[in-house]
């Protein structure tokens, strides 16, 4: 894949060898830090005044043209990079996400003593995780994501938990990343780290405010708000995503039926993750966390391929767990699931045609693979540690 990236984008201009735009989505996030820049707040939502500037700014891209649904917030943290022309802004945009997405691998490599002799073998996985490819090719924000999930596991591990509430409050950028956190955490009774994203995400959402007034936070929640309208602009190739929503999209031809199913499963979905974290006396921190992952992919009302990098954490630390155990047929089928999640991005632009994302299938079989683990699973020394982490969360 990067070998045919890699040739795509050796051409003279922005354009690639199919003529699309280098970095595609990064121009919209270029477009938001030119408005932001010249404190064009009235512009963020507006479709026809950001195709126009992209157009003046990027003449390559004339004609192209984005739904803005980020929060304002967002537009004011690419200002600096939107001083640059377009080609250098993406390199740089490129190397940070690079620089992102490769510490926040070996953070956790660091934290998986199990997988030390299998460095190299990490690094490739890391590298060639499609998931990493996608990221880097549309020029999205989803490593940012990572960065906020990663640190969130370390600080629960170290039963920060308010710390940690802060950092996934960060997820507003994104709040479809953080809606299964929201409802775990909440039913988990665990309001400390409640409070610490409301406080988190307020503060973010307030700094857009003082930065252009209240007027673009409103137009920022009709357009949340009327989305649903809107659903055809947001996902023009519905077979790039990857979430319990769409896979029933595209399953059914109903609407209202495949709402209705999304809704059930979402649910289901997020029953097991529940039951898992209240299970935390007989499973340890990094199955719990990889369950909140897959959950959290599932359960997102929109997820396209590139969001799927949040699942680097959950591999990693599944990957430790199974080569720690007696070789079971649990371990045996995590591990299969595992490597059918990581690999089926791959043929995921099948579904066009099949109309079946089979990563989600798989993705929904390792989380209830793990739920199926927890409830089989007694406590340990090592698992028992975490018994104070949940009481600690559950009173405060």
């Amino acid at each position: 894949m990067w070998s045919f990236y890699a040739w795509n984008i050796a051409t003279p201009g922005l354009r690639d060898r199919n003529g699309n735009l280098k970095g595609t989505d990064f121009l919209h996030l270029y477009t938001l830090g030119s408005l932001a820049a010249a404190h064009r707040g009235a512009d963020l939502y507006d479709m026809n005044a950001q195709a126009t500037l992209a157009a003046q700014r990027v003449p390559e891209a004339a004609g192209i043209r984005y739904l803005p649904l980020y929060p304002p917030q967002v537009s004011i943290s690419f200002t600096p990079l939107a001083s640059f022309s377009y080609g250098w802004a993406l390199i740089l945009w490129w190397g940070c996400s690079t620089a992102i997405y490769g510490i926040c691998c070996y953070r956790l490599w660091q934290a998986c003593p199990r997988l030390r002799n299998f460095g190299r073998t990490v690094v490739i996985l890391a590298v060639a995780f499609p998931a990493f490819f996608h990221l880097i090719a549309w020029g999205q924000t989803s490593a940012v994501a990572l960065a906020c999930f990663t640190l969130a596991f370390f600080l629960l591990r170290a039963r920060r938990e308010f710390l940690a509430g802060l950092v996934l409050g960060c997820l507003i950028f994104k709040p479809q990343l953080g809606f299964a956190v929201a409802i775990v955490f909440v039913s988990m009774g665990a309001w400390k780290t409640v409070l610490a994203a409301a406080i988190s995400a307020a503060g973010q959402l307030s700094a857009g405010i003082l930065y252009y007034g209240i007027e673009p936070f409103r137009h920022w929640i009709r357009m949340l708000w009327n989305v649903r309208a809107v659903l055809p602009l947001l996902e023009p190739k519905l077979y790039q995503t990857y979430s319990l929503r769409t896979f029933w999209s595209m399953l059914l031809p109903w609407p209202k039926a495949s709402v209705g199913l999304y809704f059930l499963s979402a649910a289901w979905v997020l029953g097991l993750t529940i039951a898992c974290w209240r299970r935390g006396q007989s499973l340890p921190l990094s199955l719990r966390y990889s369950a909140l992952l897959f959950a959290t992919v599932l359960v997102a009302p929109h997820l396209t391929v590139y969001d799927l990098v949040l699942l680097a954490p959950a591999f990693l630390l599944l990957a430790d767990w199974i080569v720690a155990q007696p070789i079971t047929d649990s371990a045996r089928r995590l591990g299969t699931l595992l490597y059918l999640t990581y690999m089926l991005p791959l043929i995921g632009p099948f579904a066009r045609w099949t109309h079946v994302q089979l990563s989600v299938i798989a993705i929904t079989a390792a989380l209830y693979l793990i739920w199926h683990i927890c409830r089989e699973s007694k406590p340990t020394v090592d698992a028992a540690a975490t018994k104070v982490d949940i009481a600690q969360m559950s009173k405060t």
